[in-house]
């Protein structure tokens, strides 16, 4: 369940960058990531207990991928507020409840 909710978040945040930043160009790389993200979340060694990536100390994406998802989450993150406002606030308030429950700050 956990790993679903996480991918539908991710799929927005990717599908919201690619079409404001690139207005529905580069549709390969486009694919690339998701695809690469999508098999990223379901190989997860955590399964349904998974944290949020940002959070977790092993690294399922190498560096290039990494890199990539952290430019589309950084230009997505604010904007979902305007495009996916209750995706925006689940997913908020899942990451302060998490983030409060590992002691970080």
């Amino acid at each position: 369940m956990k790993i679903t909710a996480e991918s539908k978040v991710v799929n927005l945040m990717i599908d919201l960058y690619y079409k404001k930043k690139y207005k529905g160009k580069l549709e390969n790389e486009h694919l690339e990531l998701k695809t690469y993200v999508n098999l990223r979340l379901n190989k997860c060694p955590f399964g349904d207990n998974k944290i949020f990536c940002s959070n977790c100390k092993i690294h399922c994406y190498n560096k290039e991928m990494q890199q990539k998802i952290k430019e589309v989450m950084r230009y997505s993150g604010p904007r979902m507020l305007m495009y996916h406002p209750v995706v925006a606030i689940k997913h908020l308030i899942e990451s302060r409840k998490e983030k409060k429950k590992n002691g970080k700050k």
